[in-house]
């Protein structure tokens, strides 16, 4: 069996990911999953294209490096050769000369710089020898790993089709041991992450013995700090390449043995790129597409690989190694390299391959898929907006995904935003009530201190105000009614009287009288709430239960006082007439609560006194008719019954009907 390396290739660096699904997007093997928000690689199914790698413009998504590696081994007993890959024109084309840059790999403790081209060139002769040989039996090249790993874990099926041909790399490997020996150490130098798995085969042990990538290289002559100018310019070792330099370029292996598409009567597939190939694999696998040859590429060609820090124009990347490759051949000597060609022809070539199939079972059932969906807000298909925003093509895919477990319902926009705006809802549902409770703590607190500052002040005047009473109406009773006394002192004894009356509020509003709970009849609650004043006739009075509650555990006395003070408070507001509702409704926030409503048509109150009408003493009544002490008992008596009163009001004309609603909110089963 073939063993694999267990080092990550590709990881996620998760401080730097914000969960864009890009990444999820332009994995060709959905080799992506993610959890609680976090996008993390799953290991077994990644085929290390590195396409994640390139697409992330946060750079969360990073590959293994190997530098320091390598240097240990460039400082060790042995001799290293660096095997570079044709694309090496696409990536440097900021070196003036590409002698200057095989000095400066020199430079870096490498005994031998070698061209992948000619192993390039060999593994497309074996190329021609295999379809010559073979016209019936279709083909999937295999020099590019991340294809070679993608048709192994995702079309198992197809195995069979892949070419037993190495890439150019183990081909090159394999030429410099030939050459030099078996203790050479060999580093391959290229854009792709997926030969580092390639290196790391068990099939291929020992032959490439490190990996790294154009960017590493890079990285490695910064740290010396190089100066051109200082470079002893230097040229490939044999053995040289002559056309195999167009290598990486899409359909370059056909031209590197001068395959022409009439050769194979047409009947030869080039793809490149994730979209591409995976279609071309899956109409393979299903029978609806045949070739003799189909030649992939999991990257556009080698020019834009996950290893290249270049990032120029793909066309002009390509023009770069068609001018290479162009310069190389006409400097070739053909004898030499014919001769060559011929003597490494010999070297064997051959590889297998192992089906590790990670493909998921299928087994979903519609209506699994259906659950899934509806969850979505998906309930037809016209809701199927498969806007890509999650990484998936369709949502079909997305809900399979999520049964898979690599996907969450969050990663779709749509449900998201809905969801978003719920929360918005709720939230300023929150705020109400947050405003509503701390306003009604201030008012609370305000209502503390004015009570017992209220308490002791009736207390104080009350001794000396009795005495008062007395003596005004003893002599009130002792003047006769004719007498010039007679009105001055009964303008006293009324006073006095209304003093006591205030002074009595002030005791019944700082006083926290005990609740004597009972069970109260809702409709006989009200009816002895109206004997307390007779109801004006140019007054129309409607009065509406709906509940199915029919007792309420209160004092009756005191939610009595509540609803007399309120109902008289309405009809003193229509001085002409008008319409008093009384209303009782179950409470939708809380099913636990009854909400008792009293709304009247008249004057309403103004925003500036709504702010200040449970303040004692505080009243808009004429003088004499009003303490200003009502509304601030009811609001003490509601409260002991852990209850809750509001108001809505409109005193403009302008903005709708005038009038004024009290809601009072009484639980139905008070705690004692």
């Amino acid at each position: 069996m073939d063993s694999r390396s267990k080092n990550k290739l590709v990881y996620t660096v998760k401080d730097r990911c914000k969960v864009c699904y890009t990444c999820v997007r332009e994995c060709p093997a959905k080799a992506i999953r993610i959890v609680n928000g976090q996008a993390e690689i799953i290991e077994n199914r990644c085929i290390a294209c590195g396409n994640c790698v390139k697409v992330c413009s946060r750079q969360a998504k990073m590959f293994s490096f190997a530098i320091d590696r390598v240097k240990k081994l460039v400082q060790g007993p042995h001799k290293v050769a660096a095997i570079i890959a044709p694309s090496i024109a696409a990536e440097f084309i900021d070196i003036p000369d590409y002698q200057i840059l095989v000095g400066m790999i020199r430079t870096l403790g490498f005994e031998y710089v070698n061209e992948v081209a000619f192993g390039a060139e060999l593994v497309a002769n074996q190329y021609k020898k295999l379809l010559h040989k073979d016209q019936k039996h279709p083909y999937i090249s295999t020099s590019c790993p991340a294809i070679v790993s993608y048709v192994e874990k995702h079309h198992p099926q197809v195995v069979q089709s892949l070419a037993p041909i190495v890439s150019p790399m183990i081909a090159i490997a394999k030429v410099l041991q030939k050459m030099h020996g078996e203790d050479l150490k060999i580093v391959f130098i290229g854009p792709c992450i997926a030969k580092k798995g390639e290196a790391d085969l068990q099939q291929f042990k020992g032959l490439v013995h490190e990996v790294i990538s154009f960017v590493e290289l890079r990285r490695m002559f910064d740290e010396k700090k190089f100066d051109y100018d200082q470079i002893v310019p230097s040229e490939f070792d044999p053995p040289l390449a002559g056309k195999g330099s167009v290598f990486p370029i899409s359909g370059g292996m056909l031209q590197t043995v001068d395959l022409e598409e009439d050769f194979l009567n047409g009947e030869v597939v080039v793809a490149e790129g994730r979209q591409d190939i995976t279609e071309v694999l899956k109409e393979f696998e299903e029978g609806y597409l045949e070739a003799k040859l189909f030649d992939l590429l999991c990257c556009n060609g080698c020019l834009n690989g996950p290893g290249m820090s270049n990032h120029n124009q793909f066309f002009y990347k390509r023009k770069n190694i068609s001018n290479f490759a162009k310069r190389q051949f006409d400097r070739l000597e053909q004898k030499k390299w014919e001769k060559s060609i011929e003597k490494y022809s010999k070297v064997d070539l051959e590889r297998y391959f192992i089906a590790d199939d990670q493909r998921y079972a299928e087994d979903f059932s519609l209506e699994d898929i259906q659950k899934v969906k509806k969850k979505l807000g998906i309930n037809c298909q016209e809701d199927e907006l498969n806007c890509t925003a999650c990484g998936y093509d369709t949502c079909h895919e997305h809900a399979i995904a999520i049964l898979k477990g690599i996907a969450e319902t969050e990663m779709c926009l749509p449900y998201t935003i809905d969801k978003l705006h719920e929360y918005i809802k709720e939230l300023d549902v929150s705020n109400s009530k947050l405003a509503s409770t701390q306003a009604a703590l201030k008012q609370s607190e305000k209502l503390a201190s004015m009570g017992q500052l209220a308490a002791g002040i009736a207390h104080e005047v009350n001794n000396p105000l009795g005495v008062v009473i007395m003596y005004a109406h003893l002599l009130l009773d002792e003047v006769e009614p004719d007498s010039p006394y007679y009105k001055d002192l009964k303008l006293i004894v009324d006073q006095a009287d209304r003093c006591k009356k205030i002074v009595g509020g002030l005791l019944n509003f700082a006083r926290k009288s005990k609740v004597n709970i009972g069970e109260v009849n809702i409709r006989k609650l009200i009816k002895n709430s109206m004997k307390a004043f007779v109801m004006p006739p140019e007054i129309d009075l409607k009065i509406e239960i709906n509940t199915n509650e029919s007792s309420l555990a209160c004092d009756h006395d005191q939610i009595v006082q509540v609803f007399s003070n309120l109902i008289k408070n309405a009809v003193d507001a229509m001085p002409n007439g008008g319409e008093l509702a009384v209303i009782v409704d179950e409470d939708k926030l809380n099913p636990n609560d009854v909400v008792f409503t009293v709304k009247d048509t008249g004057t309403g109150i103004s925003t500036e006194n709504m702010e200040r009408m449970f303040e004692p003493f505080f009243t808009t009544k004429e003088d004499g008719k009003g303490t200003g002490l009502g509304l601030p008992i009811i609001y003490g008596i509601v409260k002991m019954h852990k209850g809750n009163i509001k108001v809505e009001s409109n005193n403009d004309p302008e903005k709708g009907p005038t009038g004024t609603s009290f809601f009072v909110s009484l639980p139905k089963n008070s705690e004692e």
